[in-house]
């Protein structure tokens, strides 16, 4: 059905992209690339150290060597999309053998300089470039070490050519991700830079309010995305930092965000190490940045019970992530993931019960079927999504693909004592279709780490017998064997332990699946149980428990 907000929000679509398309045009012109030229500097006030970017490279054990040869498959790699992010973004500089003849990079560089010193679409991508040149600054000591006078002015130019695009533009960024690394860049050639002191000060205007727009009162993004929080403390951390080396004073409101980020971020931590799979989150790791932080003196001790309406349980060595959340606001939803009343579940090292992970970087189809419910551990009626995409091309061009309806999650409890844990929550994201509510409860042992739930579908209006289905999808390397009886299934684990999950009420299949969650499709396995309504109240029980 049109409605005057979606003709609105049409016209707002053909707008952006009228004014994206136009800004595209007049950055590829002579006349803006002259725009860019500005005041050369000479030096750096001071040199950031490169470590601080660990928590943005791809870290090897060994460090890399380049040699003659290197620049020529350089040259050849420049046009492979594959290859834009690794290339185009320096971050490699960090992993370079500081024995290694400084000639070589130079070259590098000069070859990139000579094919992008002005406006390239995708290459000049805001987060690209800002990653681009922080590293370039970061690393300015193996970069110009034996370098020449035209080298350096040829080199420092394109610096400022690049953080002046950044600074044109800032305004206009959506993105948070491009936003936050936009501002980092901002406020680092502020600092570095004594000529261009008053981009520092920008960059901490746009902080300031990039803190206040993108941030809950425990300091977790409104998105609900559990990447999110982990790249913008990466940022603020580095931030910080750089301001710290550069003998000024560290904002309070920057202070106050990385402490409060930093309790959710310990929140998460569990000993699998890897962040839920919630709202566009992929397959992140916490052990380097943990590490990185234990170096640099940050402290972790405070937990929370709860971090972005997501439920956390966490006995010995098992951990429990229950979603009881709702939708985000429209204008950032475009990484929600349709999942109510999911969970994740994880014993040891070694995750159990997950979501399918987040697709953005594989495909556009992918994106949009990783964000469908039955690709999460929760109930699914007749295979319908809880949430609708918007489906309008021109639309999700403009603003990626937001949700255009929403629903509500109520009756969220948490009872705890001495023997047992237990968590619900209730959505009505079924209500005004099937005439039912959908009840989830998970009763956590603590003396042996089992869980017992129960899914119960509760009738409202309506006559009608629907079809559902509960899937439990498995993390990758977990191994399957479905009993004879087909009510329980056993499984083993990477780390050689075995697991059962069973069902008194339904029979249980085994089904394949896909996981995204490592930015790639992989084939997977995914448990289902299966039933219909009957026209009346439905209760579903299950157990998952270690086997004897």
């Amino acid at each position: 059905m049109i409605t005057l907000n979606s003709i609105y929000i049409y016209f707002l679509a053909i707008k952006k992209i009228f004014i994206r398309s136009l800004k595209e045009f007049f950055f590829s012109s002579n006349y803006y690339n002259k725009l860019l030229d500005t005041k050369i500097p000479s030096s750096f006030l001071f040199n950031p150290n490169p470590y601080l970017l660990s928590p943005f490279v791809n870290h090897n054990e060994t460090l890399i060597k380049i040699s003659n040869e290197d620049v020529r498959n350089f040259r050849i790699n420049l046009f492979k999309n594959n290859e834009r992010e690794n290339i185009h973004n320096f971050l490699w500089l960090n992993l370079i053998d500081r024995k290694n003849k400084n000639e070589t990079i130079q070259k590098i560089i000069r070859e990139w300089i000579n094919k992008y010193s002005k406006y390239t679409k995708g290459i000049w991508d805001e987060r690209l470039t800002s990653l681009r040149i922080v590293s370039w600054i970061s690393n300015a000591d193996l970069i110009l070490n034996t370098s020449d006078k035209d080298f350096n002015k040829s080199f420092y130019k394109n610096i400022i050519r690049q953080i002046n695009f950044i600074k044109n533009n800032i305004n206009s960024i959506s993105d948070e991700n491009k936003k936050i690394s936009s501002i980092s860049l901002l406020m680092l050639s502020g600092l570095v830079f004594k000529e261009y002191y008053i981009y520092y000060r920008l960059g901490l205007n746009e902080l300031k309010k990039f803190i206040d727009s993108n941030f809950d009162d425990h300091g977790f993004p409104i998105n609900r995305n559990f990447e999110n929080l982990l790249t913008f403390v990466q940022y603020f951390i580095l931030i910080k930092e750089w301001v710290k080396s550069a003998q000024e004073a560290v904002p309070e409101y920057l202070e106050d965000i990385i402490e409060k980020n930093l309790i959710c971020l310990n929140s998460l931590n569990n000993p699998s190490k890897k962040l839920p799979l919630f709202n566009g989150c992929t397959d992140r790791s916490l052990d380097n940045f943990f590490t990185y932080l234990e170096k640099l003196n940050y402290s972790l001790k405070k937990n929370l019970k709860s971090v972005g309406q997501v439920q956390i349980i966490k006995n010995k060595k098992t951990t429990l992530f229950f979603d009881s959340g709702e939708p985000p606001n429209y204008r950032v939803s475009k990484d929600y993931q349709s999942g109510p009343l999911s969970f994740e579940y994880s014993s040891d090292k070694d995750k159990i019960i997950t979501n399918c992970g987040y697709g953005r970087k594989i495909s556009s189809k992918i994106q949009i079927l990783s964000k469908f419910t039955s690709g999460q551990s929760t109930l699914c009626i007749d295979d319908t999504s809880v949430v609708k995409f918007k489906k309008n091309n021109l639309i999700n061009k403009a603003y990626g693909s937001t949700i255009s309806n929403s629903f509500k999650i109520f009756d969220v409890e948490r009872k705890e004592d001495k023997i047992n844990i237990e968590v619900s929550a209730t959505h009505n994201a079924y209500l005004k279709k099937f005439g039912y509510l959908h009840k989830r409860k998970i009763n956590f042992s603590k003396k042996n780490n089992d869980i017992d739930g129960s899914d119960y579908l509760i009738k409202k209006h309506g006559n009608s017998d629907v079809k559902f289905s509960i899937r439990f999808h498995l993390y990758p390397g977990i191994n399957t064997i479905k009993t004879l009886s087909g009510k329980s299934i056993l499984l083993q684990t990477n780390g050689n332990k075995s697991w059962v999950f069973s069902s008194d009420e339904l029979a249980i299949d085994l089904e394949k699946s896909l996981f995204f969650g490592k930015n790639k499709a992989l084939s997977n396995k995914c448990i289902v149980i299966y039933g219909k309504t009957m026209d009346r109240d439905v209760n579903i029980n299950w157990k998952l428990k270690k086997a004897s």
